[in-house]
């Protein structure tokens, strides 16, 4: 019994050490003329769409949820925070050029067929994240023409 006690004294003192290792979570200012949204004037029900299911990982207009300020999931939000912007970040759409734009988009259209985003993991906890079939449909629609047209 003492042993299990001192077990759960370090777990717990590790558990407060680990809440001082900081994790930036300060979002890059949003620059309208190279955010995907703004350059493409999208209409009202993509931006909702997008923001609600997409932007917080990939875009610099991540909001943070309660739990994201708790060491170890703190890690965790971060990483897939930067694993996302790095796949696609629309805040920063005028930077890709043209090949990139075209690529991320196909991409995206495929990842909304097969339904792997947004991550299940995600979704749990973001109810507006939840996209209908109807919705995917708006969002690969809206991606297509895009690609279509090449007015990325």
């Amino acid at each position: 019994m003492k042993t299990f006690k001192k077990v759960v004294f370090w777990i717990f003192v590790s558990f407060a050490i680990i809440q001082f290792i900081p994790v930036d979570k300060t979002n890059q200012p949003i620059n309208k003329s190279v955010n995907f949204i703004d350059v493409k004037k999208s209409p009202p029900k993509v931006v909702a769409l997008l923001k609600n299911a997409c932007y917080d990982c990939h875009s610099n207009e991540t909001v943070y949820p309660k739990y994201a300020y708790i060491a170890p999931f703190s890690w965790s939000v971060k990483d897939h925070i930067n694993e996302g912007r790095e796949h696609l970040n629309f805040s920063v759409w005028s930077s890709y050029n043209k090949e990139l734009k075209e690529s991320m988009l196909k991409k995206t259209v495929q990842t909304l067929e097969n339904k792997s985003m947004p991550l299940p993991a995600y979704i749990v906890y973001h109810d507006d994240a939840n996209l209908s079939d109807a919705d995917r449909k708006v969002l690969v629609k809206y991606f297509e023409e895009i690609i279509e047209t090449k007015s990325y």
